[in-house]
């Protein structure tokens, strides 16, 4: 028997923290309907009203994602130019617990797209939107002739920021040790002098 439609809404943000809890333990590899019914202790029938397929599961935990990501805590922005970049790059390292568990499920969310060209569809738009919202501060770090005159144009700039700052964030997850927050904002310190 489905859920009230007031029973459902209530239960939907207890669903959302069950999913949550299973993709920072687990990952999207641990995420099934078994782990988020054993989390909220209730049966895999019940959590079959939310989702019904196993495609159901993995695009509200994609969704779900994407809002925390949307809705963490930032830095205060520095007014513009390269002081601004570094602000916005900081945001993406795994630099606090919340920013290591976000990134670790970030990351184990990417063999799931690239086996699924709908995914992977959703992925490369997200990657085009975190190049878009880098771009203008380059821009303006251009405009304020913080950059080199050999610097690139702001388009590759926004890649290069966007592939060098998720490289170090795999970097700092599968090794901590060598990669702990000092040693990530150095090296964020040394890709933003570089373009000096």
């Amino acid at each position: 028997m489905p859920p009230a439609p007031g029973d459902r809404e209530a239960r939907r943000k207890d669903v959302s923290e069950a999913v949550w809890h299973v993709l920072a333990d687990k990952g999207f590899g641990g995420l099934t309907l078994r782990a988020v019914a054993t989390t909220m202790n209730v049966s895999t029938g019940m959590l079959m009203h939310y989702f019904p397929t196993k495609r159901a599961l993995i695009t509200h935990a994609l969704d779900l994602l994407e809002v925390r990501t949307a809705e963490r805590p930032r830095r205060a922005r520095p007014a513009e130019g390269l002081a601004s970049v570094r602000t916005v790059l900081l945001d993406i390292l795994p630099l606090a617990p919340d920013d290591i568990a976000r990134n670790r499920i970030w990351v184990s969310s990417w063999d799931l797209a690239l086996a699924d060209d709908g995914l992977a569809a959703e992925q490369a738009e997200r990657y085009t939107r975190l190049r878009a919202a880098i771009r203008p501060h380059f821009e303006d770090a251009r405009r304020l002739g913080e950059l080199s005159s050999a610097t690139a144009e702001v388009e590759q700039l926004a890649a290069s920021a966007v592939a060098f700052t998720h490289g170090l964030v795999v970097q700092a997850l599968f090794d901590p040790g060598r990669f702990p927050e000092d040693v990530q904002t150095e090296m964020l310190d040394g890709f933003i002098d570089s373009l000096r």
